[in-house]
């Protein structure tokens, strides 16, 4: 379900969204109860021992949804008014994210959630993704380095520029012109990781591309958040040269699609630091796998070939991290991280990953990023990263 549509493919979606909607009017009118097929997609289970198919973009399962159930009948009703609001933004050539869908109606839709799922069954059911049903995603995404690009029209020099932030583009499929100099791609989970590097002008240093996350769109995020839940109560190459990336917590979409784009385009290895811990680790496999609530758009989401480069529990020993900067896991890290091992692709793909964390929870210990830090302000731009990507570069 990836690629950019054309706008002729436009008008043929905005035309079998009119049919469909069409034909669930007319077997109303003639007392018929619509049938809506729509198909289950999933990118693992947690059955580590079963010959599962997960892997495959197939279809795991079917919903039929009709009007003789009660939770079905409105989750038809809620499928048919986030259609009606696509047809409107086709139609107008306009854009909104789901934030704006939900507030069009949020008597009736009671909750983000409901706006989500309903996005994801219209996709399912049109065989689209969101941004060709004109939704956008609300960015959160800085990047800063050895890249330019165009979106729209707009020209981003980054290169011309390189410790000024640009942001992530929200229209990721107009993004053209891209040019690079860069050897490979660097995902770092945090801000803070991101400050860091910059401070030590890892950048210029390096000639990478920085990808951060802006703080105030996290904000703006966590209040909308808290709102909601509040009324529920009531092609150019070069060697030696970096992309580096970075996002603060779990990836937005806009920052997995731009990242997706920049693989393709460029062609280029990706590396991905996180924390030690289990919520490190979810960031990393969400990069990697996708996630499971838009399985059903996985191939234009996920970095297939992404490498983990750290933090591994057994880096706490091998560059001597001291006892001081170890947490101990709590229980909710335990069940997560027992959670995570049950995931049918470690075993199937990635058998190395899997011993990792079970080394984290034999340990019973986790620890930041920023804890290697621990030897000299500067130690994580110039001697652990460098290090690991030189090993990954010489590793088979």
């Amino acid at each position: 379900m990836e690629g950019k549509i054309s706008s002729s493919e436009d008008t043929n979606l905005l035309q079998r969204i009119k049919e469909f909607t069409r034909s669930v009017v007319e077997d109303l009118a003639e007392g018929r109860s619509p049938k809506i097929s729509i198909n289950r997609f999933r990118n693992y289970c947690m059955n580590p021992e079963s010959d599962c198919f997960c892997s495959s973009d197939k279809p795991k399962g079917q919903d039929i949804l009709t009007l003789k159930r009660e939770p079905q009948t409105y989750r038809i009703d809620m499928l048919l008014r986030v259609m009606l609001i696509f047809q409107q933004l086709l139609q107008e050539n306009r854009h909104a994210s789901k934030r704006d869908i939900y507030y069009m109606h949020p008597s009736a839709f009671k909750a983000q959630s409901v706006v989500d799922r309903a996005i994801g069954d219209i996709c399912i059911l049109f065989q689209c993704s969101r941004y060709n049903l004109n939704v956008v995603s609300v960015g959160n995404g800085l990047v800063m380095g050895w890249l330019k690009f165009r979106e729209a029209g707009r020209k981003f020099d980054c290169l011309n520029s390189l410790n000024t932030a640009f942001p992530v583009p929200v229209l990721v499929e107009e993004v053209e012109d891209i040019v690079s100099l860069a050897e490979y791609i660097l995902v770092v989970e945090k801000e803070t990781v991101f400050q860091r590097l910059a401070n030590d002008m890892f950048c210029k240093m390096n000639r990478c591309i920085v990808i951060t996350v802006s703080t105030a769109v996290d904000l703006f995020f966590l209040i909308s958040v808290l709102t909601s839940f509040a009324f529920l109560s009531s092609n150019f190459f070069g060697k030696g040269m970096i992309v580096f990336w970075q996002g603060r917590g779990y990836p937005d979409v806009s920052t997995r699609r731009f990242l997706r784009l920049l693989i393709e385009k460029l062609q280029l290895p990706v590396h991905c630091l996180v924390d030690c811990d289990p919520y490190g680790f979810e960031i990393l496999a969400t990069y990697r796998f996708g996630s499971m609530q838009m399985a059903y758009d996985i191939e234009s989401l996920r970095a297939p070939d992404m490498k983990w480069l750290g933090a591994f529990p057994s880096d706490s020993e091998i560059y001597n991290v001291p006892k001081q900067c170890l947490l101990p896991l709590t229980e909710e890290d335990k069940k997560r991280t027992e959670a995570l091992l049950l995931r049918c692709y470690l075993k199937r793909e990635l058998p190395q990953w899997r011993l990792e964390l079970e080394t984290m929870l034999e340990r019973g210990v986790k620890f930041e990023i920023e804890a290697l830090s621990v030897h000299s302000l500067s130690f994580l731009s110039e001697v652990y990263i460098p290090s690991k990507i030189r090993r990954d570069l010489n590793s088979p």
